[in-house]
């Protein structure tokens, strides 16, 4: 069996202390060798220069890394732009996302679905970026139905995806069930497993109830539990977590991504129960 890859996710800084702030969590984060660091972007692309400015800086440091790439409220012109300044800077990896809309902004451009945005990568620079995409295996939120969710997997594969990174979740049993559904429709690109690590009970609640992640009520109650104990907290998710990435890999995940949330605690502690 191939060594599963690791990759972290990080979210561009909005000022020069958080600049400074993630430049001292990739140092860390750096001594445990991931694949390639991932930096998302806001709302409608709205961090996008600054999605771009995090991975240059990454890659001057020598190691790999994969801006994220929204179309939603983009051009072919402008998508095109922004294509043609990651060739510049030799990026070689992009994960594609359709992206949200900021509340008050009307028009959702001339890309309307993640394919179409892997599709026109692909028409327009071939085999340059190596293409990562999303996957849900609780099921996209607006998704109208887990078939209709499948389907639109299938298709941004078929528009050129080379990999997919999964929302995260906590049911081992979702993704085993997720990918093997994909396998049946003829899909072998790999899906990376998407692992939240657990440091703050209020902040995972929120961000769950926005993405449809689903929190086990077990985990969750237990969690409620230790009111403002951080560090109990820390520690009951730190175990709930690796065990989920143990399953995970020895299962056959080909995967793990990590999302950060810019701290290197959490992360760090996770993957040296791992390796």
């Amino acid at each position: 069996m191939e060594t599963p890859n690791f990759s972290i996710e990080f979210y561009p800084p909005k000022t020069a202390e958080g600049a400074e702030k993630l430049r001292a969590t990739r140092a860390k984060l750096s001594l445990l060798h991931p694949k390639y660091f991932s930096v998302t972007f806001g709302a409608g692309g709205s961090t996008q220069r600054g999605t771009l400015d995090t991975v240059v800086e990454i890659l001057a440091a020598g190691e790999d890394a994969a801006p994220h790439l929204s179309c939603v409220g983009g051009t072919r012109e402008s998508i095109r732009a922004i294509l043609a300044e990651f060739k510049s800077h030799n990026i070689r990896r992009v994960v594609a996302l359709r992206g949200d809309l900021p509340s008050g902004y009307g028009a959702a451009g001339e890309f309307r679905y993640a394919n179409e945005l892997v599709e026109f990568i692909r028409a327009e620079t071939g085999d340059w970026f190596h293409i990562e995409v999303a996957a849900y295996p609780e099921v996209h939120p607006q998704a109208r139905s887990p078939q209709d969710d499948l389907l639109a997997f299938e298709r941004k594969v078929k528009a050129g995806a080379n990999a997919a990174i999964t929302q995260y979740f906590y049911n081992a049993d979702a993704y085993f069930q997720y990918v093997e559904q994909t396998r049946k429709l003829g899909i072998e690109v790999p899906i990376v497993a998407g692992i939240m690590p657990i440091t703050n009970y209020t902040q995972l609640m929120r961000f769950s109830d926005m993405c449809g992640a689903e929190i086990p009520r077990w985990v969750r109650l237990k969690l409620a539990s230790f009111g403002d104990d951080s560090a109990s907290i820390k520690a009951f998710g730190l175990d709930v977590v690796t065990a989920l990435c143990q399953r995970l890999l020895a299962g056959g995940a080909p995967g793990l991504h990590f999302y950060s949330m810019n701290q290197a605690a959490a992360t760090t502690a996770l993957w040296q129960r791992l390796v």
